[in-house]
């Protein structure tokens, strides 16, 4: 995750009040308010579908808003043509220009805007050495590899000095282990720049490598803001628990509420659900109990603690290196996932396909959610 600090209000750079875009009858955004800081390298994270790429659009100005209004840095975007705006876009094609050099591609912008040709060069240069293409320079867009395209195409963006760069599924075409590095490289770029920049992916893990905040949107509203440990560790619903990494999803009801704990009656479950912290709700309600793969352990004996476990039997496991991902299936039909390292598997035994375990986790590990 980028370790840019979150900005406070005072430092507001792009707002967004309650807007709304319509395709006909439908809401493909539906009143979305969002403040983003100077600098900050803020994402959208969604499935297709959810308005995040339509919420890009509209402050491109690639869209319009049907109602609500958009600001940059003070400056009301609802008359502005997209090229007038302080604005520029990386789209996830990148649209290189395929007869021209690389030096061509990033310089076709300012030569559009009759800048002079000295000052050309010199931003060129400078962009060039910033995104470490200056030795490519002369070479055409098929010359390069996935991951140099890409850096090609962010310095043809930075080069017009934006005051906000959006970036469209950035990496939607590079391959995962290029993928990797390249995210921790865009961010080491970005953070050079004063830019603030806002990034539109449906990839959770690349959202969370290189935001310093994130909005997880769905059915063209955003339902959680947040840092992705925020995002992650403390989920507001179960849509959010859910789309955002893993985790097993326990329904139960609340039996006993004290300032400290609750108590949760699961018929997914044969102990009672702990969880050490008190929610404000009446006994009897309805609460969805979310514990991550990594917070759920396996074990061959059956836990001291009355509470927070289930027997089962592996039903599956996959082996993935340094980790295994084991399914369990529990006695009322339920399965569950559990995240185990290499490390704790050669401490702690290795259970194999039709063994019977027990799937145990702390009073720590589980999140309440009402929603």
């Amino acid at each position: 995750m980028a370790t840019s600090e979150i900005k406070t209000k005072s430092d507001e750079f792009v707002r967004i009040e309650n807007v709304v875009k319509k395709f006909g009858d439908s809401n493909a955004v539906d009143n979305v308010n969002l403040s983003i800081a100077k600098n900050e390298l803020f994402a959208l994270l969604g499935s297709s579908g959810c308005g995040k790429s339509t919420l890009l659009r509209m402050l491109a100005g690639l869209e319009t808003v049907t109602s609500g209004r958009i600001f940059v840095d003070g400056e009301d975007l609802a008359t502005m043509p997209p090229y007038k705006r302080p604005v520029n876009m990386m789209f996830q094609s990148y649209a290189l220009f395929p007869h021209m050099s690389v030096e061509a591609n990033i310089a076709f912008g300012l030569r559009q805007e009759s800048t002079p040709k000295n000052e050309i060069k010199e931003r060129v240069a400078d962009v060039l050495n910033l995104v470490q293409m200056s030795k490519y320079a002369q070479r055409k867009p098929h010359q390069l590899s996935g991951g140099q395209q890409q850096r090609v195409a962010l310095a043809r963006s930075l080069v017009k000095r934006p005051k906000l760069l959006l970036l469209d599924e950035p990496m939607s075409a590079l391959d995962k282990k290029i993928r990797q590095k390249t995210q921790l490289e865009l961010v080491n770029i970005i953070d050079k720049v004063d830019v603030t920049c806002v990034m539109v992916t449906h990839d959770q893990e690349e959202a969370m490598t290189m935001a310093g905040r994130l909005a997880v949107m769905s059915e063209g509203r955003i339902v959680q803001i947040g840092s992705p440990t925020q995002v992650y560790e403390f989920p507001n619903s179960r849509f959010c628990a859910e789309f955002v990494g893993s985790t097993n999803l326990f329904e139960g009801t609340v039996v006993a509420d004290d300032s400290d704990h609750i108590f949760v009656e699961s018929e997914e479950l044969e102990a009672r659900i702990y969880v050490s912290h008190g929610i404000t709700g009446p006994l009897g309600m309805p609460v969805g109990i979310s514990v991550r793969p990594e917070r759920l352990q396996l074990s061959l004996d059956k836990p001291a603690t009355p509470h927070n476990w289930a027997r089962g039997v592996v039903s599956d496991v996959a082996y993935m290196g340094s980790y295994s991902l084991y399914h369990v299936r529990l006695p009322s039909g339920k399965k569950v996932v559990s995240h185990l390292s290499s490390s704790h598997l050669m401490s702690e035994g290795v259970p194999s396909y039709n063994d019977e375990v027990f799937v145990h986790w702390s009073p720590a590990s589980g999140v309440v959610l009402t929603q």
